[in-house]
């Protein structure tokens, strides 16, 4: 039961910042999907950093991983929002939009990931 109430809490807030991210990034452009971008990337190597320092530092009790990258990186990214947002792209005929924010947030998530890893580990 504990496990399942840290995994809800780290939800909670990881959806709260990634809501603070779209009121933030809604100034920028309505066209193009900066927030869940910005969420993901963030969140990849928030991810990355964690799993590097969790590795690092085989002591520290495995509920903050289940708190922090579990709960608050999973609430924080979204693949669903990412998907129906490309989906969206593709039906309004921004193929090249819809291409660009498929293949950058894929290869700047894994290397956001690698990076926070390497940093860490």
């Amino acid at each position: 039961m504990k496990q399942i109430i840290l995994v809800g809490i780290g939800g909670g807030v990881g959806s709260i910042f990634r809501y603070l991210i779209k009121v933030w990034t809604a100034r920028f452009s309505a066209e193009i999907p900066f927030a869940t971008f910005s969420a993901n990337i963030i969140g990849c190597l928030l991810i990355g950093l964690l799993m590097g320092y969790f590795a690092k530092n085989e002591h520290i009790p495995s509920h903050w991983s289940l708190l922090l990258i579990t709960g608050f990186c999973g609430g924080f990214t979204t693949f669903s929002t990412f998907s129906s947002e490309n989906l969206n792209l593709l039906q309004a005929g921004n193929y090249i939009t819809a291409l660009t924010y498929i293949l950058g947030s894929v290869v700047i998530g894994i290397l956001a990931v690698f990076l926070g890893y390497a940093i860490t580990r």
